[in-house]
């Protein structure tokens, strides 16, 4: 997204019409601005830049690359705090309609956001996604790299969510560039160049759909030491769902959930 570009000449500039249907971007909306700074950057090491969008919005950075940002609206816009992931799309307005055919939402948008266009969705069992359509970061395989380890759709019946993600984002449709579809160790797993970029879960194969689980989308980022990240949480007024020497799923002091991976863990 346009926030997330790195100075042109450093690498070649991707865009979504050739890389598409795997996230490419994970955005924090917040209450306020400074609060969330200073929570991330205790637990996750990030530095912050300006974006492009205005006062009420950062990018993170590890390690000198863009991996994430915030949005300080969710008051001003009447929005959940949560972690969003976004999907590259070739078309923008093409994902909106085949949401709406499919009985999910158009919440915001599509936008234009130069260099390109998104949109803010939900799917039809109401987990939050967004769509960007346009230039990726122009070191795409660094951010690949920096950023989530990967995203879990946590949902009540997962073959029907995959059905829902592939016919909206053009999973698995043999066409150079786009994600391939399977099922992994009693999960549905999308990988993009090799690489496990989602997962979609939803219990044991054999079990009904369980009505009791709310559907989102849980962010997991790949840090050094998960056990280390959940005690700052917890320092720095967060909260710790729950905690392996592998994995921590945390909280953040305005209620934004998301997950911790230590890279010896992944």
């Amino acid at each position: 997204m346009n926030e997330a570009r790195t100075p042109r000449g450093t690498a070649e500039v991707v865009s979504t019409h050739s890389v598409f249907g795997a996230p490419c971007w994970v955005s924090l909306t917040s209450r306020g601005l400074e609060a969330a700074q200073d929570f991330y950057s205790a637990v996750l090491g990030w530095r912050w830049r300006p974006a492009t969008l205005g006062d009420r919005f950062r990018v993170a950075l590890a390690d000198d690359v863009p991996v994430a940002g915030i949005a300080a609206v969710a008051s001003m816009w009447q929005m959940a705090v949560a972690w969003t992931p976004y999907f590259a799309v070739r078309s923008a307005d093409e994902a909106v309609a085949r949401v709406a055919e499919r009985g999910g939402t158009a919440a915001v948008g599509p936008l234009s956001l130069p260099p390109g266009r998104a949109a803010l969705l939900a799917d039809r069992d109401g987990a939050t996604f967004g769509v960007w359509e346009g230039e990726l970061i122009s070191n795409w395989e660094t951010w690949r790299r920096a950023a989530p380890t990967f995203i879990r759709l946590h949902t009540r019946d997962a073959f029907d969510a995959a059905m829902f993600y592939g016919e909206v984002l053009d999973w698995a449709n043999q066409s150079p560039g786009c994600c391939e579809v399977h099922y992994e160790g009693g999960e549905v797993v999308l990988r993009s160049g090799g690489d496990v970029v989602a997962r979609i879960e939803s219990g044991a194969l054999e079990a009904a759909p369980d009505p009791t689980i709310r559907p989102h989308w849980q962010v997991h980022f790949a840090v050094a030491n998960a056990p280390r990240c959940a005690r700052a949480a917890e320092q720095n007024g967060g909260s710790v769902l729950s905690l392996s020497p592998e994995e921590a799923v945390l909280r953040d002091p305005d209620g934004a959930q998301f997950t911790v991976t230590s890279r010896r863990g992944r």
